[in-house]
């Protein structure tokens, strides 16, 4: 059972669920529109951090770690770093969310506003329903603060500003208030994913379904007809990331949303996916894939 409040100096302190927030390529042959998010409890952020910083150092990967710059020679770094991740992962100490659109169910009726801000709006479907939030705090009696680090947005001030005022007004909605969660302005900050090595390794998970997905383990050299080693040994660390989620889900389907028994799933799950479809689409059939 989760304790809601711990003391701190003599203090009693609120709970707090850090969550990392990033995005990937927008669009890919099949899939697009990738966005990531990683959640922890305050009380497991140092241990979980300093852990996962150590092995990074002990492995000599002074850099940031993402995934382009996996190469066959890193391989066996990152699959150390990425399997110490899915211990935590395994063990609900960290919770992934991955969410991405299939290039095979276009949107219909968009306005231009609409599409001109495609990104933040669904980055904010994403954080407001991804995680089940409105689930995580079930007896509501404790109040759990949110605190929230996007890796830096790509885009112009004043969407940013719009954008971090539609997160914390989700605050006062309906579901939030329920559950007793409270996000306030000063909790939601940008940061640098390489200061951050949750996001860093995020990123390898995410990189890796986008990598899948849209089937560029298939590529092949320029005027080749081999692969290249950077290719396969991409493909051996999606390989390794795949059996470690299936450890926790058997027979996990990546391109698709991750199946419920009940809504309380979309919280109590430390891994799922979402595959976001519009509510108004057409069918393009020529981007039809078979699912992984």
């Amino acid at each position: 059972m989760l304790k809601f409040q711990f003391i701190i100096d003599g203090k009693v302190k609120i709970l707090q669920y850090v969550i990392y927030m990033d995005e990937s390529a927008k669009e890919g042959k099949f899939y697009g529109n990738f966005y990531g998010g990683a959640l922890i409890r305050s009380t497991d952020l140092l241990p979980i951090t300093e852990e996962l910083s150590a092995l990074k150092q002990s492995l000599n990967l002074y850099g940031e770690v993402k995934w382009q710059k996996v190469t066959s020679q890193y391989l066996p770094k990152y699959l150390q770093l990425t399997n110490r991740f899915f211990d935590f992962i395994e063990r609900d100490l960290i919770k992934i969310r991955i969410m991405f659109t299939h290039n095979y169910r276009e949107p219909t009726n968009l306005t231009r506003e609409q599409i001109d801000n495609t990104f933040t709006q669904l980055y904010y479907q994403f954080f407001k329903h991804a995680f089940g939030l409105q689930y995580s705090n079930p007896d509501s009696m404790n109040q759990v603060s949110l605190r929230l680090y996007f890796d830096e947005l790509p885009i112009n001030p004043s969407q940013k500003q719009n954008f971090k005022k539609f997160i914390v007004g989700l605050g006062r909605s309906a579901d939030f208030l329920s559950a007793n969660l409270l996000i306030r302005d000063e909790d939601i900050a940008e940061v640098r994913s390489h200061d951050h090595i949750i996001l860093q390794c995020m990123d390898i998970v995410l990189g890796s379904m986008y990598f899948k997905l849209n089937d560029m383990h298939k590529e092949k050299t320029a005027g080749s007809y081999y692969r290249g080693k950077r290719t396969i040994a991409k493909e051996q660390l999606y390989k390794f990331i795949n059996k470690r989620i299936r450890v926790i889900y058997p027979g996990f389907n990546i391109g698709i949303s991750t199946g419920i028994r009940s809504p309380e799933d979309r919280w109590r799950h430390s891994y799922r996916h979402w595959e976001f479809i519009s509510n108004e689409h057409r069918v393009r059939p020529e981007y039809a894939k078979k699912n992984q």
